[in-house]
């Protein structure tokens, strides 16, 4: 029975294809298609290969740490200590995503209003409504999306295939138009689209959870990974040849829906209807999965001792409840802003990038810290080529941030933010471990930071620290 229950290697490929592939992936898709035309598949291409090399790293670590809720945040504790891993992965990565789900909101409102063009509401209403409700839901350990998520995913896989395969063929029943396949050539501008590209390969890494019920799991953890991400490559670059074919380049690059605007010029209202109910039914599924996913990597990470105990705190039905509170506020006031315009919408996600991308850079570091403290530790998957790939992804990536856009003046305002986040996670940081006693560089050992992952060790370390204070307080009674 165990091994009936057991994953095979389509099932992987469909949680990647299916947690990578989202409506904010299409926003970045037609602002790159839209600014430089179909050189933009080159700046895919790149973005994907060095994310395959992300996703080769995190399987090796993977492999030498599996079964960790806190993911690549305990992962990185172990190579070089709790300050940067919080300033990086535990901030980082939480915004990081925390911005990624907020863009799906604002999605939703926009997507909500090209359906309904003379709705008086703003779409941060609708932005706010849906998260409001997913919050909720979430509380109540009901994910009532669940059954229909993998539904809804091969749903937006299959219609986006299609879409992308009839307007490349230029099948539509809308009018052809005749264009330039490229607007902008040079290396320089292919070079400067690669962050957003990157973009559209993110969270990968979410496959990892469930690599402890799929079968040959040193195989098809790896293998389902890079070929997600291969598929959504050429999914993607289909779509861009739609693209060109039947949608004008500069209206692309100005829309703030732009698979709306593909669906609605290809197959008119027909494709405008497809994409939209496609589309907000994807919307729902990515962040009702983030909220949850989410909260439950922040409660990882109190566990480990990088967030406060508070975060760990269940309610009767089983769910981190503050850590849901916490990230769905933190989209709450993200969309209360008004993130729902191009422009808004365009550097968040450029934001979110740079700041997943030092994640990434950081679980290559990660790999090559473990190659060298703990060489003989078993790993049942190993990146190949010894120190190369690790390395070609951290230069790459590194290359893509310094890349980020093409303008300096967007770039150093996305280089401005995530140095204040880094400033305001380091006022966090340095109080909280010092309050914990706690070296800031200093590493912890793999074998403790996997024992920490038991409710066991949490359960004796509090009831440590329950006596402790006992002590304390009956040595004061006793000499006052």
């Amino acid at each position: 029975m165990e091994n009936k229950k057991k994953l095979g290697l389509p099932s992987v490929i469909a949680t990647g294809v299916g947690v990578v592939v989202a409506t904010s992936c299409l926003l970045s898709l037609g602002q790159g298609a839209g600014a430089i035309g179909t050189p933009f598949i080159l700046s895919m291409l790149l973005a994907c290969i060095l994310n395959c090399f992300a996703a080769s790293s995190m399987a090796e670590l993977n492999a030498l740490m599996p079964n960790l809720t806190g993911g690549l945040a305990q992962y990185t504790l172990a190579c070089v200590g709790p300050f940067i891993t919080i300033l990086i992965m535990v901030g980082g990565y939480l915004f990081g995503n925390t911005i990624v789900a907020s863009v799906e909101c604002a999605m939703f409102g926009n997507t909500i209003l090209e359906i309904f063009p003379d709705s008086p509401v703003p779409a941060s209403f609708y932005c706010v409504g849906i998260l409001v409700i997913l919050i909720l839901v979430n509380l109540n350990g009901v994910d009532i999306f669940a059954k229909v998520q993998n539904v809804v995913a091969y749903g937006l896989i299959i219609s986006l295939l299609v879409l992308g395969i009839v307007g490349a063929l230029g099948l539509g029943s809308g009018e052809s138009i005749q264009q330039s396949a490229v607007v902008k050539g040079d290396i320089e501008s292919i070079i400067g689209m690669c962050g957003l590209a990157f973009f559209l390969f993110i969270a990968s890494e979410f496959v990892i959870p469930i690599s402890k019920d799929v079968r040959n799991a040193k195989r098809n953890v790896p293998l389902g990974m890079i070929l997600s991400l291969i598929i959504i490559f050429v999914m993607q670059s289909i779509l861009v040849i739609g693209f060109k074919n039947y949608t004008p380049w500069e209206e692309l690059a100005a829309s703030s829906s732009p698979h709306i605007l593909y669906g609605t010029l290809l197959l008119g209202n027909v494709g405008k209807i497809w994409m939209a109910v496609v589309a907000i039914l994807a919307v729902i599924s990515t962040v009702n999965s983030n909220i949850a996913g989410l909260a439950n990597i922040a409660a990882g990470m109190a566990k480990i001792g990088l967030l406060p105990e508070i975060f760990l705190k269940r309610n009767k039905k089983g769910v981190p409840y503050v850590s849901v509170l916490i990230i769905g506020g933190a989209m709450l006031i993200i969309n209360i802003t008004g993130l729902s315009t191009t422009d808004e919408l365009s550097f968040m996600i450029l934001s979110a990038s740079v700041i997943l991308m030092l994640a990434y850079i950081l679980v290559h570091i990660d790999v090559l810290i473990l190659r060298k403290r703990l060489p003989k530790a078993p790993r049942n998957f190993k990146v190949p080529g010894g120190t190369f790939i690790p390395l070609l992804g951290i230069c790459g990536t590194a290359w893509m941030v310094w890349n980020i856009a093409e303008d300096n003046e967007t770039r150093f305002q996305i280089y401005k933010l995530c140095l204040i986040l880094f400033a305001v996670l380091t006022v966090y940081a340095v109080p909280w471990l010092k309050a914990k006693r706690r070296a800031l560089f200093k590493y912890v050992p793999l074998e403790k930071v996997m024992a920490m992952e038991n409710d066991k060790y949490q359960e004796y370390h509090k009831e440590k620290r329950n006596m402790s204070r006992y002590a304390a307080g009956k040595e004061m009674t006793q000499n006052p």
